[in-house]
């Protein structure tokens, strides 16, 4: 009797993984069990992921500690979507003989989302709706993004786009990060500024760092003290480089106009989470990445990288 790869896809929140890619060229030699809902407790996880040779992940919804992976005997292969996990131990995983592989990534998502969100705060449109739903009728009064600046913390391969969003909607773009050099900030035709001057001549602040341990809380209530009080925070990112109380601090007491987040530091976020009912907040469930295209790319490099495991695991 043949013996089946098993095969876990972890997160699949919508129940569409098996939609995309043509998963019949390895259901032959692979049993794929699909898990929609989310756990955090290592013992369920361990408990869940125990017969699987291999793991798929979406992106970083599920972290795969040391602790976890050590009590995975059987666990050969992790597929993580996107270009980079964070939440896998990789360290870890290389000393357990453990391989780890990736898929390609649609780039356009997450600057599409970040402005979606920036334009979507600027002309009110979410509260605007909702009081059109309610039979009223002009409620709020929009921003005009034309001659306003946008200050991008980051400018790297989201953060030059969205300085190029910005461009054709002609405002003013400066940026800042740590290894920000001139010669680069040209390159993108943006003003180079120190950290304090960006957050205090900026109307909205976009945050486009890889989170590690210089850039964890990097925005706390020093810098939010900084930004006018008619500015407003994005963060599509990751949600651990602001600090979290000083936000919902800054936003209760309207010491800056609003933010927009798609990222936080628990994800899914709490239900009973500060941010789910500030009304100068429009916070979105971390969708930056989650597209047709972006789900297509991922889930048929997916099955590749199962189709690459079954050919090298069939010459041994």
């Amino acid at each position: 009797m043949k013996i089946l790869l098993q095969v876990a896809i972890l997160d699949d929140y919508q129940n569409v993984g098996l939609s995309y890619g043509d998963w019949s060229t390895v259901q032959e030699h692979a049993q794929v069990i699909v898990f929609n809902d989310h756990i955090t407790d290592q013992a369920a996880i361990i408990n869940r992921l125990m017969p699987f040779e291999v793991v798929c992940v979406m992106r970083e919804r599920t972290p795969l500690t040391r602790e976890i992976l050590s009590h995975l005997p059987n666990l050969k292969l992790i597929i993580s979507t996107g270009l980079r996990n964070a939440s896998i131990d990789t360290k870890a995983a290389e000393e357990l003989g453990i391989a780890i592989s990736t898929t390609g990534y649609h780039a356009s998502g997450a600057p599409e989302l970040t402005w979606a969100l920036l334009l979507a705060i600027s002309r009110r449109i979410v509260p605007e709706s909702s009081s059109l739903r309610n039979g009223e009728w002009q409620k709020e009064i929009g921003i005009d993004l034309k001659g306003k600046t946008i200050g991008i913390v980051g400018l790297g391969n989201i953060g030059s786009v969205i300085a190029r969003y910005a461009k054709a909607f002609e405002m003013e773009v400066v940026a800042w990060s740590e290894n920000l050099t001139l010669e680069k900030a040209n390159e993108h035709g943006v003003k180079l500024v120190s950290k304090e001057g960006l957050f205090k001549m900026a109307d909205f602040v976009s945050l486009h760092l890889i989170l590690s341990s210089r850039s964890r809380n990097i925005i706390t209530s020093k810098e939010l003290s900084l930004m006018k009080a008619t500015a407003y925070l994005i963060n599509t990112s990751r949600g651990p480089l602001v600090n979290e109380a000083d936000l919902i601090d800054a936003l209760m007491n309207k010491r800056i106009a609003g933010a927009a987040l798609d990222v936080y530091d628990i994800e899914p976020l709490p239900t009973d989470h500060p941010f789910r009912k500030l009304p100068n907040l429009l916070a979105t469930p971390h969708i930056g990445y989650v597209t047709e295209d972006t789900y297509q790319i991922f889930y048929e490099d997916t099955i590749l990288r199962i189709k690459e495991f079954l050919s090298l695991r069939e010459t041994k």
